[in-house]
């Protein structure tokens, strides 16, 4: 019998259970933000994903210059903001609705790159979802406006984390950069998120939940994802990626009982529509950019 490891599901099973970490990550983080606010859950989350990616790749074995040390943090700011951005959003939104928004970041860069004139009917199917999400009428259930801006302030912390993403990448091993970046965007958003910190060694409960959010939201997906990388072709990884907003919706009714009017189904489809419409027709060099740079 074929090895699990040498076929060709191994890889989309690591996938797809990265991106259920993932959520799963974010919806235990919600449960965090009652008793720290989402800007310490977002500071842990960054600090303890930090602590173990510094200690499986220890950087500090690694020789950079000033240039390179510069481009890793810049694409450490980026993720931070990219994080804290997304925590404050979900504090406000339902799960699989945030995910949804912030997937219009990597997916402008997508059709930016592409420019092919049918990019513009994926470009239509993003903006048709964030019409839908938005309280644009009585008859739409209220969806917080706050917690949409915050949603496409993460969106455009992804794009600008892409850009950076693709330089720091060329600047030494992907592993390195990752754990150096991930300590940079911890320092950068720390002074927004550090009051309450002090809090969660009160309890144990709380210090096992910030233990399980940075491992389940970054450490474990970051992992899975560069294992996946190896063995997968990247079209189909960008396709599987784009699954993630339709699991945030899963697990946010299932873990916090987030329910979903058909509207904001609706919207959620359009934007993964788009995702993947853009996946298909961009071509193969693109992709791991865009998605997992």
């Amino acid at each position: 019998m074929k090895n699990l490891k040498d076929s060709t599901i191994f890889p989309v099973i690591l996938i797809i259970l990265s991106m259920i970490s993932l959520v799963s990550g974010a919806s235990l983080a919600k449960q965090l933000f009652s008793a720290i606010g989402a800007e310490s859950t977002s500071v842990i989350r960054l600090g303890v994903a930090a602590l173990f990616l510094t200690m499986i790749w220890r950087p500090w074995r690694t020789k950079l210059n000033r240039g390179q040390l510069k481009i890793i943090a810049i694409y450490g700011i980026c993720l931070g903001v990219m994080n804290f951005l997304f925590y404050m959003a979900i504090a406000r939104l339902p799960l699989g609705i945030a995910i949804a928004i912030e997937f219009i970041g990597p997916l402008s860069v997508a059709i930016y790159l592409s420019r092919k004139a049918y990019d513009f009917l994926w470009a239509m199917l993003a903006i048709a979802g964030i019409v839908l999400i938005l309280p644009l009428s009585d008859v739409q259930e209220s969806i917080d406006i706050i917690g949409v801006i915050y949603a496409l302030g993460a969106a455009a912390a992804w794009a600008l984390y892409v850009i950076q993403g693709k330089k720091a990448a060329s600047a030494t091993h992907s592993g390195v950069v990752t754990s150096l970046g991930m300590t940079a965007g911890f320092i950068a958003v720390f002074p927004f998120g550090a009051t309450n910190i002090p809090m969660v060694f009160s309890s144990s409960t709380l210090i096992l939940t910030a233990i399980g959010v940075g491992i389940l939201s970054s450490a474990i997906p970051y992992s899975l994802e560069m294992i996946a990388l190896r063995k997968v072709e990247s079209k189909h990884f960008g396709l599987l990626m784009s699954m993630e907003p339709a699991i945030g919706a899963v697990a946010g009714y299932f873990y916090l009982n987030e329910q979903l009017t058909t509207l904001q189904l609706l919207a959620i489809f359009c934007i993964i529509a788009a995702s993947v419409g853009s996946t298909i027709t961009a071509s193969k060099s693109k992709i791991v950019e865009i998605i997992n740079p």
